[in-house]
């Protein structure tokens, strides 16, 4: 596989597979450990979601200034470093039970992955310019995109482990070590990179990076702040202190008003021919915003959805195999004290602190009654967090197929363009949603679990629609972009990610205001089929430009 490869190749894929490795499984055990009444924070639903989608924004936000300052000052391979010991440092400090140190932690992890992940990819494609690997260009990225979601399918298993084993703190740990493996085969690959991580400088054309800034950075801080304090700080005396329910998602919508004037001035300000492409990737910018929003509910809502409402006892050989290898926990059925949940598995508090009541583990709260063990016996549940390899387990499988999909098509002179699959992508997640309205119907709203294969669906539609989207929308960018303000147009692809996380947040955010859950994914239903019409609105015209420009 990699003789027609260049050298560099099999250790950025190493990289990226053990710095995914660690980022998603981070990811997969966050929201649980914030609302961990035990050992993490106690957080609510509420709490947690909106926490989870600031930290989720801000770590696509800051990829598109690591890129500019890899690209003008630093070069790519002090970045990547430097990036990756930042977030490595991020991980091991998250597992410190104190608030301020979980929030320096994500300090560290947001700014860490703004150095590391753009340029590993840039730093590939530097490889793939040269003439003798250009024709490999395509597989060269597919092959390092299965190395990002190897690392997220197998790292869940890892969390699952040294969570059972040892607690919150020894996984995040275990995160930060597959961080550092993949900063030290990243530099063990050093001799390979020749010149390609030198930095480029600015080159003609560029936007200067002080007016980057002086009209983005500064003007953001600025409203942020003014977002933050503009109606105090939320209490439990003052539910209502903030605009749009939080002060950080306050905070985060007040910030983004002067980037979006910013692009907005991008295309009025731009040379009669370069009007069209621009207008065209802002219009797809906008409609991707609600994909993401939907998409990364996985790491909230769905997380929830595996935690609460799946069933997940393990029985016969499996339960076997699994409680050898620690992938389960094992639950007794006795009263205890524990923490107090309504019917809706709302947590319930008083005065910031949990209310505690006698009564059986919450586990067992909805098992239907006639599955429900005998008094005092124990049952094998595996780790709530093992949902989250099932995304990327889709996307080994399914990559194949879709890629041998559109080379049958392109043999045959009729593959979409890129917007059309853009198109159809939005569609089929918006499919997926409703799997998920049919699981709370299996269940009865929560009232009995629902088998792990409704999951295993729901995933596996949406799946086929990233796979239709994410790889098309970084393709377009590239196509369409004008020379000298690609950097920027890809950051607008970041941001319109960044806002579609933080969107995710404040959706997961309302989970618990919905007393039917059904209504919770016909909203999100509601959302990705809004964008579906708007983006099959937009494709006659989106093909037009990509014509225009001579290009697929």
């Amino acid at each position: 596989m990699w003789k027609s490869h260049p050298k560099a190749l099999p250790f950025l894929f190493l990289s990226e597979m053990w710095e995914r490795f660690g980022y998603y499984l981070m990811i997969g055990i966050f929201t649980l450990y914030l609302k961990d009444v035990e050992t993490g924070f106690a957080m609510t639903e509420a709490e947690a979601s909106d926490l989870y989608g600031t930290f989720i924004a801000l770590v696509f936000l800051t990829p598109f200034i690591g890129g500019l300052v890899a690209d003008r000052y630093l070069g790519y391979r002090t970045s990547i470093i430097s990036g990756g010991i930042m977030m490595g440092a991020g991980y091991l400090m998250m597992g410190i039970h104190s608030l301020p140190m979980l929030y320096l932690a994500m300090t560290l992890v947001i700014v860490g992955n703004g150095f590391f992940k753009p340029n590993i990819s840039t730093l590939l494609g530097n490889f793939y310019n040269d003439e003798e690997y250009k024709s490999k260009k395509d597989e060269g990225y597919n092959i390092f995109y299965m190395g990002i979601n190897v690392g997220a399918f197998i790292c869940n298993f890892f969390g699952a482990v040294f969570e059972n084993l040892f607690g919150w703190a020894a996984a995040f740990s275990v995160a930060g070590v597959g961080m550092f493996i993949g900063v030290i085969v990243f530099v063990l690959g050093t001799k390979h990179y020749g010149d390609k991580t030198a930095k480029k400088g600015t080159q003609e054309g560029d936007m200067p990076f002080w007016k980057i800034v002086m009209f983005i950075l500064v003007p953001s801080v600025v409203f942020g702040i003014i977002g933050w304090l503009i109606k105090g700080v939320a209490s439990d005396v003052n539910l209502d202190s903030a605009i749009f329910g939080s002060d950080s998602t306050d905070a985060f919508i007040f910030a983004c008003i002067p980037v979006v004037l910013f692009y907005s001035s991008l295309y009025f300000k731009a040379k009669a021919e370069d009007k069209r492409p621009i207008g065209a990737l802002l219009a797809i910018f906008a409609v991707v915003i609600l994909f993401w929003a939907v998409f990364k509910l996985n790491g909230s809502a769905l997380n929830n959805w595996g935690d609460k409402y799946t069933d997940r006892e393990v029985t016969g050989i499996a339960k076997t195999v699994t409680d050898k290898i620690y992938l389960t926990k094992e639950l007794e059925y006795k009263k205890d004290s524990v923490a107090l949940y309504d019917q809706a598995f709302r947590i319930q508090k008083k005065d910031g602190e949990v209310i505690k009541e006698v009564n059986y583990p919450l586990y067992f709260r909805n098992v239907a009654k006639e599955k429900l063990p005998a008094e005092e016996a124990k049952v094998s549940v595996w780790a709530s967090n093992l949902s989250q390899s099932i995304n990327p387990f889709w996307v080994i499988a399914l990559t194949p197929l879709i890629v041998a999909f559109f080379t049958y098509l392109r043999s045959r002179k009729k593959e979409p363009s890129t917007p059309t699959k853009i198109a159809f992508g939005l569609l089929i997640s918006a499919l997926s949603v409703l799997v998920m309205v049919l699981a709370v119907k299996a269940g009865q709203n929560g009232s009995e679990k629902v088998s792990v294969l409704w999951l295993f669906a729901n995933y596996g539609v949406i799946t086929i629609g990233e796979l239709l989207l994410s790889p098309m929308g970084l393709s377009v960018v590239s196509k369409l972009s004008p020379v000298n303000i690609t950097s920027l147009m890809m950051g607008g692809w970041f941001l319109a990610t960044s806002i579609g996380n933080k969107l995710s947040g404040v959706l997961a955010s309302m989970w618990d205001k919905y007393d039917d859950k059904a209504n919770f994914f016909w909203v999100n239903f509601g959302l990705l089929m809004f964008a579906t019409l708007l983006m099959f609105a937009l494709l006659k015209q989106l093909n037009k430009v990509m014509k225009e420009k001579g290009i697929n």
